[in-house]
């Protein structure tokens, strides 16, 4: 299972995200779509998992999930947009990491690009993609792409689309 993940698009979808993503068999969105165009956008390209961020508005807040929980390839996947990191997690977060420890989890909303094990919850991956839209202070819009296969996260890859403002 191949996988595209992003967040922080803030209602800017940027075209290198379909050049990037095209062998894909989903895209992830980590939250703070900015708006339902983008988000259908996604949802042509390929199938999408997706949660909703602090910016957006009551309604995708009413069609999509704050928490995502799935299991692909035999491993646990936690999907939310605010989460803190490691080992600073927000309270939410550390409350529900007392009784569910996913194999990965993933948020956005720092804006950060970080990806690291946590060795406090068995190990567990993070993964915070960065921002791939045009604002907030982030300087490089950032993507992640992965497989998923037997129980393993493979080939995982940091994509730079440029400076952010630029087109």
């Amino acid at each position: 299972m191949r996988i595209g993940l992003l967040s922080d698009t803030h209602g800017f979808l940027d075209q290198a995200v379909f050049e990037h993503f095209k062998n894909c068999d989903e895209v992830w969105h980590a939250g703070d779509i900015g708006d339902e165009t983008l988000l259908k956008q996604l949802e042509l390209f390929k199938p999408v998992r997706v949660v909703f961020g602090n910016i957006d508005e009551r309604p995708l807040q009413q069609k999509l999930p704050e928490d995502l929980w799935f299991t692909i390839e035999g491993l646990t996947i936690w999907m939310t947009h605010i989460g803190g990191v490691p080992p600073n997690y927000n309270p939410r977060i550390k409350k529900i990491l007392t009784g569910r420890i996913p194999d990965i989890f993933i948020c956005g909303h720092s804006h950060i690009l970080r990806i690291k094990k946590d060795p406090k919850y068995n190990n567990m991956l993070y993964i915070n993609p960065g921002a791939a839209g045009n604002q907030g202070f982030h300087h490089i819009k950032t993507l992640v792409r992965f497989e998923l296969k037997e129980k393993e996260i493979k080939k995982l890859e940091v994509i730079e689309l440029g400076k952010r403002g630029a087109l």
